[in-house]
């Protein structure tokens, strides 16, 4: 299994390198409250940069089906190529989750939610996570009946990845989230909010299933790079924080890897 990052981000047409797939990933869309321009402009790279898109959440502002509709539109405009994702918390914000995820689906974005897909010999598992903190510092399920919810949700979104993963057959595997399962890549944020910006138990069932790299979006402020502790990539591919690594390049992160 190869992997090589590509910090060009594919500003330009695809290279023509054999066996390798170009995968772009971006998290933290907001539409619509970002420009639609922008938008646009950003798929238009994506288009002739890549083999797959990874979207990783936070694709609306508000979580409304509206919003999902149109940018559906957009993508189906732009797109040609297979486009995998998971919702973020802005997708949730209306409760109509379910109603955004169906419609994605239905334009043909493959929404993760829990799951698994195989797409041109890689692996993709996928689910938002959810926040809890990191390590030591981790919430822990005692006290109220409220805590040991919350605790109980960030532990169930991290079966979910576990099941996800171990659906998978391919020899590389891609995990895809919203939140963070690394606090490396949140660094950056203010400290009190970490525990809200993702949870070290997603990281064990991508330790356990060896992936190739982790994709999330979720922490505007954090670090584009971060690692688990088998040493798997994770990539941080915020909009915001691409922008203000590569202010000069499209703001998507492009991997090259070997299926």
């Amino acid at each position: 299994m190869g992997i090589k990052k590509d910090d060009q981000k594919g500003n330009g047409t695809m290279a023509d390198k054999k066996g390798l797939i170009r995968i772009a990933a971006v998290a933290d869309i907001h539409f619509t409250r970002t420009p639609l321009e922008s938008i646009q402009l950003l798929f238009g790279h994506i288009a002739k940069a890549a083999d797959i898109l990874v979207l990783c959440g936070d694709l609306t502002d508000r979580g409304t089906p509206e919003e999902a509709r149109s940018l559906a539109k957009d993508i189906n405009a732009q797109i040609k190529i297979p486009c995998v994702g998971v919702l973020g918390n802005h997708d949730y914000e209306s409760g109509k989750q379910d109603e955004v995820k169906a419609i994605l689906r239905e334009a043909g974005i493959i929404i993760l939610d829990g799951d698994a897909c195989e797409i041109q010999g890689i692996g993709f598992a996928g689910t938002k996570g959810f926040a809890g903190g990191f390590g030591q510092s981790a919430l822990q399920p005692w006290g109220e009946e409220v805590i040991k919810l919350f605790v109980h949700e960030a532990v169930a979104e991290a079966l979910k990845l576990e099941t996800a993963l171990a659906k998978l057959r391919t020899r590389t595997k891609i995990a895809v989230l919203h939140y963070s399962p690394s606090e490396e890549t949140v660094e950056g944020e203010p400290g009190e909010i970490h525990p809200f910006l993702g949870s070290s138990r997603l990281e064990e069932p991508l330790n356990r299933y060896e992936v190739a790299a982790v994709f999330h979006g979720h922490a505007h402020r954090g670090q584009l790079n971060g690692s688990t502790g088998k040493k798997a990539p994770i990539y941080n591919v915020s909009m915001i924080v691409l922008q203000r690594t590569f202010p000069d390049k499209p703001s998507f992160y492009l991997l090259e890897i070997e299926p």
